[in-house]
């Protein structure tokens, strides 16, 4: 019995340490999210809203209830954080009450809750390394079949997989433009935009070169090969940023929606291609049945694109946000994929790796992506 008297002590007490080191760690993030200046901040916003002329400048309005849900996506998580652990607190408070049976299932209660504490300090952890400014925003992507041939084309077609389980993992929604098809076998390009909370945040980790080596399913003899893929992002922008695009700079193609064909096919030429001609920048869209709409949906992407391509030019730093210009091929590729001969993939960013490649492709690629935003803030640091 005093054997057994000893061990739920020292369970007791783990259980206690856990709920102190989550206090502590709380307490660090609270510094370096500034909730302090956030809660301020809030209040402040909240009294801009409640006076009666708020609406007369609509662009204003907009602006602040923007940053409104800016500071409430720090304040209320944090809040609901700061509860969770008050109440795995209270609730082992009660478990030292109990004895026997009682006090198993209140520390079992105690554990539960801590683990729910901990799963909102983890994303919220996250969501403090996405401070950039268009982080909250949605996200084109395209991806683009580089060296490899067929193989390549298959490479993207196995990308867009694993990017849109990753997608649906987050609650995001997946909305394809336009694919191109490759001679043999998968895609030479896709375009497909992802809404949701961060998207752009989250996905702008994954642009540059990814690299596959595996046995290839379409040679005979079985060898072994490499072939590469580019990714690129943009953030989808609201329309208070401003982008001109002239008429005349504009180049305008209409063509026929793919598709399997029967009795829905399209017969007409819906799909738009657009060509911006002073950057040579190209986007499309095939994926409404209205040429209209599908020219509403290029252009926002095309606006998207030429921000961030003249955002580039004023900082001179091409590959910061457009996308990487280095050779689609050996030596440019940010993470290896590698099928053969043994399994492994391994970010070479942050060395970040992991053999479970089957469930990379399943779209767990979280890991990678937190170690590129850890990393990237603990540049900002240094340069800070």
């Amino acid at each position: 019995m005093a054997e057994e008297k000893k061990e739920k002590l020292l369970e007791v007490e783990e259980v206690r340490q856990g709920i102190e080191d989550l206090e502590r760690r709380v307490g660090e993030m609270a510094d370096y999210i500034k909730i302090d200046d956030r809660r301020k901040k809030l209040a402040e916003l909240e009294e801009q809203q409640a006076s009666g002329d708020f609406w007369s400048n609509q662009s204003k309005a907009r602006e602040v209830i923007a940053a409104t849900n800016a500071e409430r996506a720090y304040v209320n998580p944090y809040d609901a954080l700061l509860k969770s652990v008050d109440d795995a607190k209270v609730m082992l408070e009660l478990a030292e009450m109990e004895e026997g049976h009682a006090q198993q299932t209140a520390l079992a209660d105690t554990i539960g809750e801590c683990k729910k504490a901990d799963e909102y300090f983890a994303r919220l952890r996250l969501q403090s390394l996405l401070g950039g400014k268009f982080d909250q925003c949605n996200v084109f992507v395209k991806l683009h079949a580089g060296q490899g041939g067929t193989e390549a084309c298959d490479w993207v077609q196995m990308l867009y997989r694993m990017y849109q389980r990753y997608a649906e993992d987050q609650g995001w929604k997946v909305e394809e433009y336009d694919q191109q098809p490759g001679e043999e076998a998968g895609l030479k390009d896709v375009y497909f935009r992802v809404e949701g909370p961060y998207a752009f945040g989250m996905l702008k980790a994954e642009r540059g070169i990814h690299r596959l080596v595996r046995i290839s399913p379409f040679d005979a003899n079985k060898r072994r090969q490499t072939s590469f893929a580019s990714v690129e992002t943009v953030a989808e922008i609201n329309d208070d940023i401003d982008v001109e695009i002239k008429d005349e700079d504009l180049r305008i193609d209409t063509y026929r929606s793919g598709g399997a064909g029967g009795q829905h096919v399209n017969k007409t030429d819906s799909a738009v291609r657009l060509t911006h001609l002073p950057t040579g920048i190209v986007v499309a869209c095939q994926k409404e049945r209205s040429q209209h709409m599908n020219k509403e949906k290029a252009m926002n992407m095309l606006r998207a694109q030429l921000y961030e391509y003249y955002e580039d030019q004023k900082r001179a730093e091409m590959d910061r946000f457009y996308g990487a210009k280095s050779e689609n091929g050996w030596g440019s590729q940010i993470r290896s994929y590698v099928f053969c001969p043994y399994t492994m993939v391994k970010d070479l960013r942050t060395e970040c790796e992991t053999s479970d490649v089957e469930g990379v492709m399943d779209g767990h690629i979280q890991p990678f992506i937190e170690a590129w935003l850890q990393m990237k803030a603990s540049g900002a640091s240094s340069a800070r």
